[in-house]
């Protein structure tokens, strides 16, 4: 970090699943904070190939799924001026530090991990790849090794949190310094839980996810799958339990929100004009977005320059960490360490 930057660190990082582009409850929950931080923080955001390595099998698609999302990060407002976006894997000692942490970290630590627990109470735990059930111990690695300040989670994601401060705090006592930065939590209470088509929190693992800066037409034909009940249209709709009118709220006014309710109450207004104008709200807020989107996928040189560029943004703190941490455990500097 420079001697005159005196921001704070915010670090977060982004998957690439390779099932679609990212979707609304990614650019609600995720993308969107992530950029309001850049004018407070000093941000880094990543996209998480090497996370990505525990399901995905294709080379093609996990090329194709980093520059979407750069594309996504892009279009929506990030500043490479103020924030460096980079590739997980560009910086490969987060590997490295990995293994560090895996040598402190209990098995019966990783065992209480949320969702090596589903993975048991359903049966599965067997069928698990080693990259699942330790999955824990990189998540850290990418938060320990930039010397983050915070880290912005959702309530659910706390416990991503709580593991990467312990493990830092066990291999701390081990060595017996203060080599590993504990950051902080930013819990974002008031990011809105974005539902599906179905209803349920919206999921590529569901299904049931609308893709923002689809073009028109397909955003379209997304919306008009959202599930509805079988209210006939001359009967009074409930829009307090309507998938639709949730995902409108996010995008209406409170007056809009208010003659909406009204509408919902007319007998000649039917679920069917609901989505539309949930439609017509989405496709004029995306829109500006959508078009730099496309032209930004146009440039797939670019988007590698900015990968490139925000690597080595990064690398000093980097090599900052690691020089700390090979010295703790006995191990020489690397070459490329920089000379102080």
């Amino acid at each position: 970090m420079s001697e005159t930057n005196t921001k704070k660190r915010s670090l977060s990082g982004i998957k690439p699943t390779g099932t679609g582009n990212p979707h609304l409850g990614n650019y609600m929950g995720m993308i969107q904070p992530a950029i309001d931080l850049q004018d407070d923080y000093e941000a880094f955001y990543f996209v998480a190939d090497y996370h990505s390595l525990t399901s995905m099998r294709d080379a093609e698609t996990m090329k194709r799924s980093t520059k979407v999302i750069t594309a996504y990060f892009l279009a929506f407002g990030l500043d490479i001026e103020k924030s460096a976006f980079f590739r997980q894997s560009d910086i490969p000692e987060v590997t490295e530090l990995t293994w560090m942490l895996s040598c402190v970290t209990p098995m019966g630590r990783l065992e209480r991990a949320h969702s090596y627990k589903d993975a048991v109470a359903k049966g599965v735990a067997g069928e698990l790849n080693h990259g699942v059930f330790s999955y824990p111990v990189l998540m850290a690695s990418d938060i320990l090794i930039y010397d983050s300040d915070i880290v912005p989670v959702g309530a659910d994601q706390i416990q991503h949190l709580e593991m990467a401060r312990d493990m830092a705090t066990k291999f701390n006592i081990a060595f017996g310094g203060d080599y590993l930065k504990l950051p902080e939590a930013r819990v974002q209470e008031d990011v809105a839980v974005v539902p599906g088509l179905d209803g349920r929190k919206m999921s590529k693992s569901y299904g049931n996810t609308i893709e923002p800066l689809l073009p028109s037409k397909k955003l379209r034909k997304q919306v008009m799958k959202i599930e509805t009940s079988s209210t006939p249209m001359t009967e009074v709709m409930d829009h307090t339990d309507c998938t639709a009118f949730a995902l409108y709220k996010l995008f209406a006014s409170e007056e809009e929100q208010a003659e909406m309710i009204e509408n919902y109450a007319r007998p000649d207004f039917g679920y069917g004009h609901a989505k539309q104008a949930l439609f017509e709200k989405m496709d004029e807020r995306f829109a500006p977005y959508r078009d730099r989107y496309n032209e930004l996928l146009e440039k797939p040189e670019y988007l590698e320059e900015v990968l490139q560029a925000g690597a080595e943004r990064v690398r000093p703190s980097v090599e900052d960490v690691m020089e700390r941490v090979r010295e703790a455990v006995g191990m020489p500097r690397r070459p490329s360490f920089r000379t102080k």
